[in-house]
């Protein structure tokens, strides 16, 4: 079955008892239990709820994974699966990746004795010297934000696999229409289900899948225990979006590819960040590794003062955190998504003052490069 197809049919095949084409919502806390001991398998909704089940589904099939496990958001997902480790544990983190992974590990999970280091993974080396006897997890996005730098899930799964330890890749911005990590070698994959997946900016969600089943039966006595899983409602409206992923993936890449093609020539753009480029500096990787280059570009406009200029004169592109919406966005991330890390290790890595994170939508994208154009201009 092709991607496209477990996209709309698994997890999402009719009701049996009315025959209803949607998965119904079970908009319901408990469960009517027939006798002490005896129940349908459903006891309580932290722990149970069949539209939950039917996402949880849909999207393990999507990534290739043996379960999924659906939380209330992309940080309470990262945060379960912080949980499979005990104090003391090394864990290896990409340098450049979202403000909130890095405010996490730092501010909250270095406080229970996990200990991470940062380093740069367009290197694989820098990995495997990164390596110690306690490292139990290295964690990667790919494409990271907000600098598009590219992983090759398959080399630093073998860096991991070598050390013994967990590899775990956030997908968010690829999607599973775009990258398959599990089949790259990665253990665990990550999204927040707010954007792509969810995909029209009405929604807050987060999901882990893997292709272990150990790693599957501890996810889910973490999400069961702590608790921090979605509503009904939310999964339903996932349900929904997963129909429509791989042809909004498509149009996001397309306008994005334009949209990016003109920027990289504009001479009031001094540098363009997007995979699909080929002056990209991984663009050879990102071909092998992605099916299509994601709706996602970051412009270097030179200082706040252009940025500001930009995002004020921009019409279409709505400024806003978050992605991935059917409708364009634009973000500054140092104001907004990156806050959170420190202004030397930002501008080290390029997320400056001057950096505009642009997600292209699904618009028309003669007029989405009218928009950029004039605010550039």
């Amino acid at each position: 079955m092709k991607f496209a197809t477990k996209a709309i049919h698994v997890g999402q095949e009719p009701e049996k008892l009315t025959g209803a084409v949607t998965v119904p919502l079970f908009q319901t806390s408990t469960y009517a239990q027939h006798e002490i001991g005896r129940h349908t398998g459903f006891e309580y909704a932290r722990t149970q709820n069949p539209t939950r089940f039917a996402w949880e589904d849909n999207l393990a099939a999507m990534e290739g994974g043996v379960d999924a496990f659906a939380f209330g958001s992309g940080l309470a997902a990262i945060d379960a699966l912080m949980r499979l480790l005990s104090s003391g544990d090394h864990v290896i983190m990409a340098e450049d990746m979202y403000g909130g992974t890095f405010r996490l590990a730092e501010r909250i999970l270095r406080r229970f004795g996990l200990d991470f280091s940062y380093v740069d993974m367009r290197d694989p080396a820098n990995v495997a010297n990164a390596v110690r006897p306690n490292t139990r997890m290295i964690y990667t996005e790919t494409p990271t934000n907000p600098m598009m730098t590219i992983t090759d899930i398959t080399a630093i799964s073998a860096v991991a696999k070598d050390a013994g330890c967990m590899m775990v890749v956030d997908n968010t911005f690829a999607t599973p229409y775009a990258q398959r990590p599990l089949e790259l070698g990665a253990n665990i994959v990550v999204h927040s289900a707010t954007k792509y997946l969810g995909g029209h900016s009405d929604l807050v969600s987060g999901i882990v899948t893997t292709n272990d089943e150990a790693l599957a039966e501890q996810l889910g006595f973490i999400q069961n225990a702590a608790g921090a899983v979605p509503g009904p409602f939310d999964c339903w409206l996932l349900l929904r979006s997963a129909k429509t992923l791989a042809v909004r993936m498509d149009r996001h890449s397309s306008n994005a590819q334009r949209i990016a093609e003109f920027c990289a020539q504009h001479p009031r753009i001094l540098a363009t960040h997007y995979p699909g480029l080929p002056g990209h500096p991984q663009h050879e990787l990102a071909k092998r590794q992605m099916s299509v280059f994601g709706g996602m570009i970051s412009i270097e406009l030179g200082s706040l003062e252009r940025a500001v200029a930009v995002t004020n004169k921009l019409k279409l592109f709505t400024l806003a955190e978050s992605l991935g919406g059917v409708e364009s966005l634009v973000c500054h991330p140092v104001s907004m998504t990156h806050g959170s890390i420190p202004k030397e290790q930002r501008e080290r890595l390029g997320v400056t003052d001057g950096l505009v994170r642009l997600s292209c939508g699904i618009e028309d994208v003669e007029d989405l490069l009218a928009d950029v154009k004039q605010a550039v201009e």
